[in-house]
């Protein structure tokens, strides 16, 4: 089934929450809702350590709130792991590892456009977690391949798992790290790196996409075989507008873009208001049709989110969820004056 666009709202995982149904209520506000990731909560919660459970090798650090790998665990555990890799449900989240998804699957969803999940992706797993040298797993070709093939079968098993309490289910694979891929320390290459993405793509179901509030190469992201990308537009505006070209070809292939226009942090939320994020965001929809985009068929392939996710302002979750309504109040106004339904 097709992703909605129309300016409909929805949000990134990862909120400040101590508190899971407050969080589940501001997520179930929105256009297309999620299960929130909530690692004040706990640890578990953490998308990185979501996304690491059952990978043979992990070592986590409850009360150290850390995450490591070990290759002599690895090669201990390796062999069960690849035996259960025809078994789908063992790579699902668990109860343990988020108490919040079970019980967004327990809610009726049927009435919403679409819902939406989301888990860490490969590069940014891979960079993030070290091993027992200091050195990211990515850089590892006997470590790296799991990573994408564990990955990838948690991807569909969720999505699967979505897709039963609304056929319009879809996932963001979440990519922070594709913002240093390209960097001369990475020590992993772009064509790897492209090689190995079309790979884990190739592996998992549609609809999907990618989320990350960074700046990448735009060019390597926009080719990727995906339905939708999610992106911080706030902050990257100017960068943003300079790849209308490919932003162009993304559009035309049916893709969407989410936009993220409402920051989440307090300082730069309080410095603005409605009518000047509306005002951000219509100007690069403005350069994009000075590429031939017609704002019809544009604003029908267009999501709105805010910029990024945000664990750190001295007010907790206040801000998070002042941006969450105006995110709501920028919908509304822009669809009444584009005339959407």
């Amino acid at each position: 089934m097709p992703i909605p666009g129309n300016l409909l709202t929805t949000a990134m995982g990862v909120m400040p929450h101590l508190d899971a149904d407050r969080a589940l209520e501001e997520a179930l506000m929105l256009d297309i809702p999620y299960w929130p990731q909530l690692p004040n909560l706990s640890y578990y919660e953490d998308m990185y350590v979501q996304a690491s459970e059952h990978f043979p090798g992990i070592v986590l650090d409850m009360d150290n709130r850390k995450l490591s790998f070990s290759m002599d665990k690895f090669m201990v555990e390796f062999e069960e792991a690849y035996s259960k890799m025809e078994d789908p449900y063992h790579f699902d989240i668990s109860v343990e590892f988020s108490s919040v998804y079970h019980k967004f699957l327990k809610m009726d969803l049927s009435e919403y456009p679409a819902i939406r999940g989301q888990l860490e992706g490969p590069i940014s797993l891979g960079f993030s977690i070290l091993d027992q040298n200091d050195r990211p797993i990515l850089f590892d070709d006997n470590v790296r391949p799991l990573i994408y093939e564990i990955l990838a079968r948690r991807v569909n098993i969720q999505l699967g798992r979505l897709q039963e309490k609304n056929k319009n289910a879809f996932m963001f694979i979440d990519e922070p790290g594709l913002q240093y891929l390209f960097s001369a320390m990475s020590g992993y290459n772009d064509i790897s790196a492209k090689k190995d993405m079309e790979y884990f793509f190739s592996m998992i179901d549609r609809p999907r996409g990618v989320h990350l509030c960074g700046n990448p190469d735009w060019d390597f992201l926009l080719e990727l075989d995906m339905e939708i990308l999610s992106l911080d537009a706030y902050t990257n505006k100017e960068i943003i507008s300079s790849y209308s070209d490919s932003l162009k070809k993304f559009l035309q292939r049916d893709g969407i873009i989410c936009w993220g226009i409402v920051p989440t942090n307090a300082e730069p939320y309080n410095s603005e208001n409605i009518d000047s994020m509306m005002l951000e965001l219509e100007e690069i929809w403005e350069t994009l049709t000075h590429t031939g985009i017609d704002m019809d068929f544009l604003l029908s392939r267009s999501m709105l989110s805010p910029a990024t996710c945000c664990l750190i302002n001295p007010d907790g979750e206040k801000t998070v969820e002042k941006a969450f309504r105006s995110l709501k109040d920028i919908s509304q106004r822009l669809r009444e004056k584009y005339k959407l339904s």
